[in-house]
């Protein structure tokens, strides 16, 4: 890590289309769009947002944000207070 870099806290941005508006059931696996993973929550809600405001039109649609890093250190949230 460079100097001026806080810790990585690691975000995975992806989306799909949903089989239903009352589901989390994706399409088509095969067709999810990985935007990225990303070193921080405020770069990481930035790209979910331009993604999401692209495909505004297709209201089946949806893009999330994983807290990657709460995955790989359950307990970093504990450590941190965050």
């Amino acid at each position: 890590m460079s100097e001026g870099e806080g810790k990585q806290l690691l975000h995975l941005v992806f989306g799909g289309e949903l089989k239903s508006l009352n589901s989390m059931d994706f399409r088509d696996l095969n067709d999810l769009d990985i935007v990225g993973i990303f070193p921080n929550y405020a770069s990481a809600h930035q790209a979910w947002k331009s993604k999401a405001q692209m495909t505004v039109d297709n209201a089946h649609m949806r893009y999330f944000i994983v807290h990657l890093h709460r995955m790989l250190d359950p307990d970093s949230d504990s450590k941190t207070g965050s």
